[in-house]
């Protein structure tokens, strides 16, 4: 995977799934991290018995990089797009240097099972796949279809939707999160659900009056520059509830100056992130979630984990794991969101409360790594 040691979703996910699999398995993370970086009691790696492997490619000479580059234009823009034409352009955007070290790099673990976490992973893997002998190699895609192919991807976008589902299938398999994704894909992919990666604080109490939103601030995609907008309209008619955000990332300075220029710093809060991120779900009262795209809402899990009810943009997800119980508003749409804090104002919140921590038992990390175990075992 590109990076173990730091913040973030799918870094915490793969640290519970490793963990778990390190109770049968003998397991290595192979990360991009410097090693420099490296920090096992970050997601409590340091209570597994996990081995770490620090990788980087080789440069690749100029000469070829030039050629490559112009045969990947030509794949994007002008060649008909058929398995052949993919495999080449495989080759140039993964010249032979980088293919080489990376094959060493598995081959020198002599591992049974890869798993390149992400989709452009799961794709070097699949070039590396004559190289690899009879290992078992799986992709892990942790975006939603949408999101890496749909038109304005700030991933892979649509002109390589193709090539991605021609490679993909030469893995042993491919998981991604959730139904709605494995019915989007061209070709048959397994569906694992994430787990809940963290043990639940105290339930929350309900009457705290706070609404709580979590996640990395990246550009666009967790949407809280909606829900700020939105928040300012719910609280030109509610002066007593407020919002906390956790997060860091590149978004923070617009977020503040939207926090600034609509006057609500006494209303809304951003914080850093935390290991004890429980003591934020514990003390909110609703959660929120305004993505513009997801692969799988963790968050959700969490927050239902600590009884809090969700407000939620009608993501394919959000719905997969919720059903009923979320309180939707459509993707984008800030006036709805904002009619939709104000209903969660005033729900029935104790029988919220129980349902949503009953949903939240679906995602045991026990019942995950069945499945998990499943694919390895090929069951």
């Amino acid at each position: 995977m590109d990076s173990i040691f730091s913040y973030g979703g799918v870094q915490r996910v793969t640290a519970v799934i490793a963990k778990e699999l390190a109770k049968d398995w003998d397991v290595t993370i192979v990360t991009f991290d410097n090693p420099k970086a490296e920090n096992t009691s970050l997601y409590d790696l340091n209570n597994a018995n996990i081995h770490y492997r620090f990788f980087g490619y080789p440069e690749t000479p100029r000469w070829k990089e030039l050629f490559c580059k112009a045969y990947s234009g030509l794949f994007r823009k002008v060649l008909p797009q058929t398995r052949l034409t993919s495999d080449w352009y495989s080759h140039s955007s993964f010249p032979s240097e980088k293919q080489e070290a990376l094959a060493k790099e598995m081959k020198d673990g002599a591992y049974d099972v890869i798993i390149g976490v992400h989709a452009p992973l799961a794709v070097r893997l699949a070039t590396c796949k004559s190289q690899l002998g009879d290992t078992k190699l799986i992709g892990w895609i942790h975006n939603s279809y949408e999101a890496l192919f749909g038109a304005g991807s700030l991933y892979i976008g649509p002109e390589l939707r193709k090539h991605y589902e021609y490679q993909l299938q030469k893995l042993y398999k491919t998981i991604v999160l959730c139904q709605d994704d494995a019915r989007k894909y061209h070709f048959p992919v397994d569906v694992i659900y994430n787990p809940l990666t963290l043990e639940p604080g105290k339930p929350s109490q309900g009457d705290s009056k706070r609404f709580l939103a979590v996640g990395r601030f990246s550009h666009r995609h967790k949407g809280f520059d909606l829900l700020i907008e939105a928040f300012n309209i719910f609280a030109k008619d509610n002066k007593e509830w407020t919002l906390d955000i956790v997060g860091e990332g590149v978004e923070e300075p617009l977020y503040r100056k939207m926090i600034t220029d609509y006057k609500l710093e006494g209303r809304i809060t951003i914080h850093p992130f935390t290991n004890n991120i429980q003591q934020y779900y514990t003390n909110a009262q609703v959660y929120v979630l305004s993505s513009r795209w997801e692969g799988f809402g963790l968050v959700l899990v969490e927050a239902m984990a600590h009884g809090l009810p969700i407000v939620s943009s009608d993501l394919p997800t959000s719905k997969e794991i919720m059903g009923d119980f979320g309180m939707y508003f459509t993707n984008g749409n800030v006036n709805e969101l904002a009619e939709q804090l104000h209903k969660a104002t005033e729900i029935e919140w104790d029988k919220k409360s129980e349902e949503a921590i009953q949903i939240a038992q679906r995602f045991n990390i026990q019942h995950i790594i069945e499945q998990w175990n499943k694919i390895i075992y090929n069951e």
